[in-house]
This record gives structure tokens, C-alpha cells and sequence, in this order.
């Protein structure tokens, strides 16, 4: 048996649709967030990092196949001689030997957190026009920059939202759409360094039938979808140099091509662009376009990040805490005075989406009510001095994130590609625009 989640949710739990009731569920914690396996009724399983292995889990903590477990009943799980070992209650199982396990308890692959559950049947999750969570909004930076959300959102100006990584860019863009006379129609997201150059382009303006191989109908772009609402390219700083010249095309014309089509099609839609490169240092380098810089950035908002923000961590951990406890079908938790130290002193280079991450992690760890120290992964000590703050989008800070991001995930450039909220291909160019060495990975076993 083959068994992988149908749809990867970063910090998100998720039930499949085809999920029946008292069907079991594995919930992984990896540091990239919370991700659902749907798992069969009874029978043995391989939990592994291998393609072959039943549970493929992609992360480096991983053997090739790590452990074993049985759905019973009773349920066991057993170690299959794996590097860095398996734990259950806090204790090494010892290697091939099988061990009952009940529903609910906490199971450690090296640094992955996984345990079994009953799902239950729920309909998924869509996001209507204005109905995502209101933004926490408690510091003097993030109230200035509501208020100019709020006198650009009337309007039809193209936006670009710039910031580090986590910062919260995409809430922002969409907090543009919500207030505007658009807030009805499609927000519709696009990350322009997930796809390659040829699969983005047919993403973005569609294609029609024949145009290349594989294109056995024709199919509208990301563009077309969004017609009386809003597209958000996030990442714009990634678009090829002959992409960046169609999409000027469609901001100047308001019309947009299909691959393969001599017809241009009208297009009623806003732009909204972030990135957390220095456009302005890409557009003097010739790497990005001049006229499409100017085009993208009709108004443009600075996120400060998070460590500039620390008036906020309180309410977003909390916030944080309620919504994975609801996920989790338990009662929410509290912070303990030392742990909310910890999180305030913390400079979280990764910002919104690393302490996302981190209280995902504690409420799985957290036995009791409160969350403590000792449930927070790397918790700085509140006498720890914060790092000073580079630029919104600098190249310095930037490079400076990336180096911290490498050594925080001991060189392994996938798992430091996640905490930066990048594509591993992307950090590789950054690697080598930056003139940073790519770490050398350590054998596997």
C-alpha cells in the first residue's frame, strides 16, 4: 500500500474528503507543520523518508524506513533499525521490537512527532471572500500600515507588499481584497518560484488545446479564473526575464493570451505582488524590469518583521494555540509566564510562520493545560539580545537570514528552504547570488 496525503497542508490539519467515520488518521509534525495521512481500518504499515516505504514522510530525520506500525488490533509500533531511533512515552523502543501503543499517544522518529486518531467525517474547508481571520493588529507599525490598506483598498492600483519571509504578506494582500469593492469575487494566490518557467506560464494565462504536448483541452489561466477579483503573485521577484515581459503586457493592455492563442481576452482583475527581495537592487541589476517594477508597485507596503512587532506575540501564539487546539478536537491551552518570556524574547528570524510552527509543536507535546518552556523547540532565554533589524527586504538581511536559517537546520538546505518559506530551488540561487557555500550533506543511512 501506497499512502500519501492527497493535499500537503503546512500548518494545518486536514481530513481527507473520502474519509469515512472511525477511519484512522497519522497526524505528522515535521518542522515544516502538520500534515494528515489517511491510513486503512487494520494492517501493518512502513513509516520512512523512502518512496518505497507505505508512509513517505520527506524529512532528513527520517531513515530510508524508519519503523513499522500495526493498526491491531492491539496497535504497535516497532523500530526497524533506524539512525536516530524511535520513542514512545519519552523512552527508546528498542530496535525490532514490537510495542503497543494506544490512539492519541505521542510516537518520536527522531525529531518527527507523529501519533494515530480516529477522523471523522467533516466537509473541507473553503475560503469565502471575507472570510478569513481578522489580522492581529496591537503594534504601532502594523496599525499605520491597516491605515494605508485601508485609503488603497477603494481604488483599482496595483499593490506590492514587501517584508521578510512570515511575515504575514499574503494576509495583508488580502486584507487589500477584503476591503475593496472586489471583496466578492476570487482571491486567487499564485507562488511564482513553485512551478518551472514553462508551467508557470501556462498557470498564469492558460492554455488552449494542442498548444504543446499534453494539452489535450483548453484550459484558463490563473488570470482568467480571477476575473473580478484579485490575484496575488507572491514571490513576484522570482518570474523569468520572458515572463516578466508577458505579465507587463497584461498590466498595460488589461487583456491576457492563452499559450497557443493569437486572441487576447479581456481581463477585469487587481494585482497584488510581495516579495522579500530588494526589487529596487534587482531592477538596478538588470534582473528585474524597470517598467514592470514601476507597474506592480503603485502603492507599496513595508511588514515589519516580527522581532519589531513583540507587542503581538502574546495575542498571535495564543491565537495560534486556539485554532490547532480546535484542530486537534481538544480544549484550548494557556501560556505560562516563562513560556511567554521565551517566546517574546525570541528573535524568530523565521517571524509569523516559525512561531506559528512552535506552538503547533507545543500543544502536541503539552500533557496538561499550560504550556511550558520545556515544550518550546530552541526557546531562547529571555535575557537573550535580539539580532538588530535589517531592511524590510535588504539584501544584507537577507543573506544574513539565510546563513541564520542554514545553521539553524544544521546545513540541511530543504528543511532551511522551509523555514525561510522558499523553494529549495530558490534558496540555491540565493546561495550562489550571495556568494554563500552550499553546505555538503551528510551521508544517510
Amino acid at each position: 500500500m501506497r499512502n500519501r496525503p492527497e493535499e500537503k497542508k503546512t500548518a494545518e490539519v486536514g481530513v481527507p474528503e473520502n474519509s469515512g467515520a472511525g477511519r484512522w488518521g497519522l497526524l505528522v509534525l515535521t518542522g515544516e507543520g502538520v500534515t494528515t495521512f489517511p491510513l486503512p481500518p487494520t494492517g501493518q504499515l512502513t513509516i520512512g523518508r523512502s518512496r518505497e516505504a507505505d508512509v513517505c514522510i520527506d524529512a532528513d530525520a527520517l531513515s530510508r524506513k524508519h519503523a513499522a506500525l500495526d493498526l491491531g488490533p492491539p496497535m504497535r509500533v516497532r523500530d526497524l533499525g533506524s539512525s536516530n531511533g524511535t520513542k514512545l512515552r519519552g523512552q527508546p523502543i528498542p530496535a525490532n521490537q514490537w510495542v503497543s501503543v494506544e490512539a492519541g499517544e505521542l510516537i518520536e522518529l527522531g525529531t518527527v512527532l507523529v501519533l494515530v486518531r480516529r477522523v471523522l467525517p467533516s466537509r473541507p474547508a473553503t475560503r469565502q471572500p471575507g472570510a478569513a481571520a481578522a489580522p492581529v493588529v496591537a503594534s504601532k507599525a502594523m496599525v499605520e500600515v491597516y491605515q494605508v490598506v485601508d485609503r488603497i483598498a477603494p481604488g483599482v492600483i496595483s499593490v506590492l507588499v514587501l517584508g521578510e519571509t512570515g511575515v504575514g504578506k499574503e494576509v495583508v494582500a488580502e486584507a487589500v481584497h477584503r476591503r475593496s469593492p472586489r471583496a466578492q469575487g476570487p482571491f486567487v494566490r499564485l507562488n511564482c518560484a513553485a512551478f518551472s518557467e514553462s508551467l508557470l506560464e501556462s498557470e498564469l494565462f492558460g492554455h488552449e488545446r494542442g498548444a504543446f504536448t499534453g494539452a489535450s483541452e483548453a484550459k484558463a489561466g490563473l488570470l482568467e479564473s480571477a476575473s473580478g477579483g484579485t490575484v496575488f503573485l507572491d514571490e513576484v521577484g522570482e518570474l523569468p526575464p520572458s515572463l516578466q515581459v508577458k505579465l507587463l503586457r497584461v498590466l498595460e493592455e488589461r487583456a491576457v493570451r492563452r499559450v497557443g492563442s493569437l486572441t487576447a481576452r479581456p481581463l477585469d482583475v487587481r494585482f497584488v505582488a510581495a516579495t522579500n527581495r530588494d526589487l529596487e537592487a534587482d531592477v538596478a541589476s538588470g534582473r528585474f524590469r524597470r517598467d514592470l517594477y514601476f507597474r506592480i508597485a503603485g502603492a507599496t507596503l513595508a511588514i515589519p518583521p516580527l522581532r519589531e512587532r513583540r507587542e503581538e506575540i502574546a495575542l498571535l501564539a495564543q491565537a495560534f494555540i486556539e485554532q490547532t487546539s480546535a484542530q486537534l478536537g481538544r480544549a484550548s491551552l494557556s501560556l505560562s509566564p516563562e513560556a511567554l518570556a521565551c517566546l517574546t524574547a525570541n528573535p524568530w528570524p523565521g517571524n509569523l510562520r516559525e512561531l506559528k510552527n512552535a506552538i503547533e509543536r507545543a500543544v502536541l507535546l503539552c500533557p496538561g493545560a499550560v504550556i511550558g518552556p520545556e515544550h518550546l523547540p530552541a526557546a531562547k532565554e529571555p535575557s537573550s539580545p535580539a539580532p538588530a533589524a535589517p531592511g524590510p527586504a535588504g539584501a544584507g538581511g537577507e543573506r544574513q537570514r539565510i546563513v541564520e536559517a542554514l545553521q539553524q537546520s544544521a546545513g540541511n538546505q530543504s528543511q532551511a528552504a522551509k523555514l525561510l518559506g522558499i523553494s529549495r530551488r530558490t534558496l540555491l540561487n540565493r546561495l550562489d547570488e550571495y556568494g554563500i557555500a552550499r553546505p555538503q550533506k551528510k551521508p544517510r543511512t
